[in-house]
Parts: C-alpha cells; sequence; structure tokens
C-alpha cells in the first residue's frame, strides 16, 4: 500500500504529538523556565531579557516544514503586526538545526524569531520533548513578570495565532 507525501505527513505529526511531552512539569503560575536560544540568524535571545518589559508567547513545535507546523506559523505571521502594536513578543521553539529554520523562514516569509533548540534543553525544562525527541505542539503564555500564565496543550494550528493574541492581550 502506497501512502502519498500528505498522508504521511499526517501521520508522522500524529504520532509525535501521541509520544509524551505534554509539559505535565508546568502549570499556571509557575516561573516560566529560562532560556538563552539563537535564531536563524545567530542573534540570541534570553527569555529574561523580556521580563518587566512584555508578554511573551513561547510556541514549541515539532518540525519546521510540516504542513500542520507551517500552517501555525504562517497564521503567526499573518497577523503579527497585532502582536507588535500590543507588545507581545512571539517565539517560535523547535529542535530543528538554525539553517533548517532559516530555510523554513524564506520559504514562507515569516516576520518573527524562530529559535533553535538543537540540544533539546529548552524543550525538556518545558516538558514538551517527546519520546522520539521532537518538540510537542504545546504553546505557552508568559507574562510581564516572567510567571506562565496560560497553557494550549491542544492547539488547534488554524486558529491558534488569534488564540493567543487574545490570551496575551490580557496580560498587557
Amino acid at each position: 500500500m502506497k501512502f502519498t507525501g500528505k498522508i504521511t505527513a499526517l501521520i508522522s505529526s500524529a504520532m509525535l504529538f501521541a509520544c509524551g511531552g505534554s509539559a505535565e512539569n508546568i502549570k499556571s503560575g509557575d516561573l516560566a523556565p529560562g532560556f538563552s536560544l539563537k535564531d536563524d540568524k545567530g542573534i540570541i535571545y534570553n527569555l529574561s531579557d523580556y521580563t518587566g518589559k512584555s508578554p511573551v508567547v513561547l510556541y514549541f513545535y515539532p518540525k519546521a516544514g510540516t504542513p500542520g507546523c507551517t500552517k501555525q506559523a504562517c497564521g503567526i505571521r499573518d497577523i503579527y503586526q497585532e502582536f507588535n502594536e500590543n507588545n507581545i513578543s512571539v517565539f517560535g521553539i523547535s529542535v530543528d538545526s538554525e539553517n533548517s529554520l532559516k530555510e523554513f523562514r524564506k520559504e514562507e516569509n515569516l516576520n518573527f524569531p524562530l529559535l533553535s533548540d538543537n540540544d533539546k534543553k529548552v524543550s525538556e525544562s518545558y516538558g514538551v520533548l517527546n519520546n522520539l525527541g521532537f518538540s510537542s505542539r504545546i504553546t505557552f503564555i508568559i507574562d510581564k513578570s516572567g510567571r506562565i500564565a496560560n497553557i494550549i496543550r491542544n492547539v488547534d494550528v488554524s486558529t491558534h495565532a488569534a488564540d493567543v493574541l487574545e490570551l496575551a492581550k490580557k496580560l498587557k
């Protein structure tokens, strides 16, 4: 039996989500684990740089360029100006290499930072690393004090961008 690329991608996405990494170790009100990660341009981002300044949306995703991850990223891209206007910082995080992220950003014309957690330490600290070594699709909304305000474990990639924008706007 032959599967088309789309069916294989759907099965792969389902497998990635089903194998652990559900962030049970973190709950709303917890201090967000700090990090220092590079984007596809080599710029280093530290979570602590945003404490006291802006809410932060951290969305973890399994693999750059896959259908669900592309839809999710393009949703953020399409309303990124609204995040900026509301002083909300947004970061996509995956275990992809900086080069993979650079290709993904270019292909999809993405206008926000994608951070490489190539050593998987940040994914581990947030409890999103699954049994296959990928980040699960989970979003954390962090308030200005650096505490977890919301966790979205069941992400709908079609509505993700609007959903997190509305939740983060409440934290201003």
